[in-house]
């Protein structure tokens, strides 16, 4: 019993001194248990901070961007075409926000947020964007498309800049932007023309389309993009753009049963901001810095006409090339850049009907039987039906601009080189080059903020043909093969008015006029361009066969008016429908029979867009 008695006191001892140990080792489970979720939440929390905190900061740069444009605040901020409204901070034990009209609401945009590492900072553009869109755009608590520009993006671009990310790859954000577009064409004249108006080829009397017209639907221009933007640093941004559209037409392209057109390259480029120094690199595939702006001179703000026309209308100076670019600003509100763009020459060799080239494999100038050599077909990766000037340089183009409340002003020059190559009978062969170039501005003035817009732009030199849409020739030749640039003078002017938030009206009107360059060979008879010895008077003269007519363009002149109203807007994305209507006069060099050929015609169309991003 003692014995027992004493084990079993023993065991009691031992059973009680366990206990303690086995408690313990439950409460450590418990506490184990416990640790996870509370690991979890302090980590929500910590990423609720983080985004209140990056609320506050994009609020902020708000109100500086609204001090610095003399504005005021209402409670409501409009940042890259989003809506911030000012107010009491969400509760912190709460991650939703409620949105009853099923909008997307992306201000602040959270998805820039990278939660334990550096968040990505606001890309350069972007903030050209948001400072573009609140100089020419308040519309208080409606996120919806913006058409207050003067060259709104959504129509004259894709609008990227202003829509959130899609998703996130690493550090690396994605926009998707564009349209399905569905454009109904007449033209009173037959162009055999898809949805880039042909300006220079409308025909003379003498041809059968000229009595005819022509209905093209077309959904060609329905566009794509896609903008990706990463942050190195606070102060940088990496940037790269790819748009495209279908455009291209190949070999077995038509529109007999599937009307399957290609798609093609519009813009595609990586860029490099550094907002600290003020400093924009720009490389690849992009419009032209001859181009006018909106403000700056940053990439997808160009001041381009709200117009449907892939080929824009007469008068407006652009080109879309490979290039690189340089752009320094002085406080957002000076800028200088430096462009160098890809070159291209269009010869005008035809001297009527008594031409200035003669030959089939090679081109011979008939005064002095000298022959050229200024252009190859394609290869590799180039079009082989189509012809390639012989280039020297690069286009450069210099340009310097002014922001300011009112108005944005933009002055450049432009420098081009020709080359051809030439042998004169039993000579060497000699390599001839021409220098051509010209001056320009822009300008856009906020007339009626808000409500009305001014735009205009010139661009006078020789050998500027290629910048304009009626595609002018840029230069001829001289009689021993060196090139002759033509000269030319390209401008424009427009309005832009706002009736309502959801209607955009325009006006525009622009010319082209090409200059004299000719010369007086040994036989009597005038070569080069703008001639004034041909006999013109069968442009006039209708022939079912079409007869002949070897006029030269003297000037090319068009009035356009149209609209956009923005139909529908919601969660599903946005929906409008436009209205163009051009008419064109082109003029053509008197001949020596006295006759004067003019011709002209007009354009309309009627297109419906849907943007889903938007």
């Amino acid at each position: 019993m003692d014995c027992c008695w004493k084990e079993g006191r023993c065991s009691c001892r031992a059973e009680r001194a366990g206990r303690p140990r086995m408690m313990l080792g439950g409460l450590m489970v418990v506490l184990g248990g416990m640790a996870a979720p509370a690991a979890a939440q302090a980590d929500d929390m910590a990423e609720i901070r983080a985004l209140h905190a990056e609320m506050q900061r994009l609020e902020a740069k708000v109100q500086q961007l609204e001090a610095r444009h003399g504005m005021t605040g209402g409670g409501s901020h409009v940042l890259a075409g989003r809506t911030l409204r000012s107010g009491p901070r969400p509760n912190a034990s709460s991650t939703s926000v409620t949105n009853p009209s099923g909008q997307i609401t992306a201000m602040p945009d959270l998805s820039r947020l990278t939660i334990g590492g550096p968040a990505l900072s606001d890309d350069a553009q972007a903030a050209a964007a948001a400072e573009n869109t609140m100089t020419e755009s308040i519309v208080p608590s409606q996120p919806k498309l913006d058409l207050d520009s003067s060259s709104p993006l959504a129509i004259t671009q894709t609008g990227v800049d202003s829509l959130p990310p899609i998703f996130r790859i690493g550090g690396v954000s994605v926009r998707l932007g564009g349209f399905i577009d569905f454009s109904n064409i007449y033209r009173s004249k037959n162009l055999t023309s898809g949805p880039a108006t042909s300006w220079g080829s409308f025909p003379y009397a003498n041809s059968p389309n000229a009595h005819t017209g022509e209905y093209r639907p077309s959904a060609q221009l329905t566009r794509l993009s896609v903008l990706l933007q990463g942050s190195p640093t606070k102060d940088e941004t990496l940037s790269g753009y790819i748009e495209t559209d279908f455009g291209g037409a190949a070999g077995t392209a038509n529109s007999y049963q599937t009307n399957s057109y290609t798609p093609r390259i519009r813009q595609a480029y990586m860029t490099y901001s550094n907002t600290k120094w003020g400093f924009h690199v720009l490389a690849g595939q992009a419009w032209s810095l001859t181009t006018g702006y909106t403000q700056g001179l940053l990439s997808r703000h160009e001041q381009l006409p709200p117009v449907v026309d892939n080929n824009q209308i007469p008068g407006i100076v652009f080109t879309r090339v490979p290039q690189i670019r340089f752009i320094k600003d002085f406080g957002r509100k000076w800028w200088l850049g430096l462009s160098l763009e890809a070159p291209q020459v269009a010869y005008a060799a035809n001297g009527g009907s008594h031409a200035m080239l003669t030959g089939a494999s090679d081109d011979t100038i008939a005064s002095s039987n000298t022959t050229l050599l200024y252009s190859n077909a394609g290869s590799g990766m180039l079009n082989p039906n189509a012809k390639y000037s012989m280039d020297v340089a690069p286009d450069i183009v210099l340009k310097g601009a002014l922001d300011t409340k009112p108005a944005h002003y933009e002055v450049y020059g432009l420098a081009r080189w020709f080359k051809a190559m030439a042998q004169a009978p039993g000579g060497p062969i000699r390599e001839h080059v021409s220098f051509a170039g010209g001056v320009g501005g822009d300008v856009t003035v906020h007339v009626i903020p808000r409500y009305l817009q001014f735009t205009g732009n010139v661009l006078a030199g020789e050998g500027i043909g290629r910048y304009g849409p009626a595609m002018l020739p840029d230069a001829t030749f001289r009689a021993n093969g060196t090139p002759a640039p033509i000269p030319e003078i390209i401008g424009s002017m427009g309005l832009i008015g706002h009736p309502t938030s959801n209607l955009l009206v325009y006006l525009y009107g622009g010319v082209e006029s090409a200059g004299r360059r000719t010369y007086t060979g040994t036989d009597g008879y005038q070569y080069g361009y703008g001639v004034n010895d041909l006999a013109l008077a069968s442009c006039d003269v209708e022939q079912i066969s079409g007869g002949s007519c070897d006029a030269q363009t003297h000037t090319i002149a068009d009035l356009t008016v149209g609209g956009w109203w923005h139909v529908l807007q919601g969660g599903y994305g946005a929906v409008m429908t436009g209205v163009q209507y051009t008419y064109l006069r082109k003029f053509a060099y008197k001949g020596g029979d006295g006759a004067s050929p003019t011709t002209g015609g007009n354009t309309i169309y009627v297109t419906f867009r849907y943007l889903p991003f938007q």
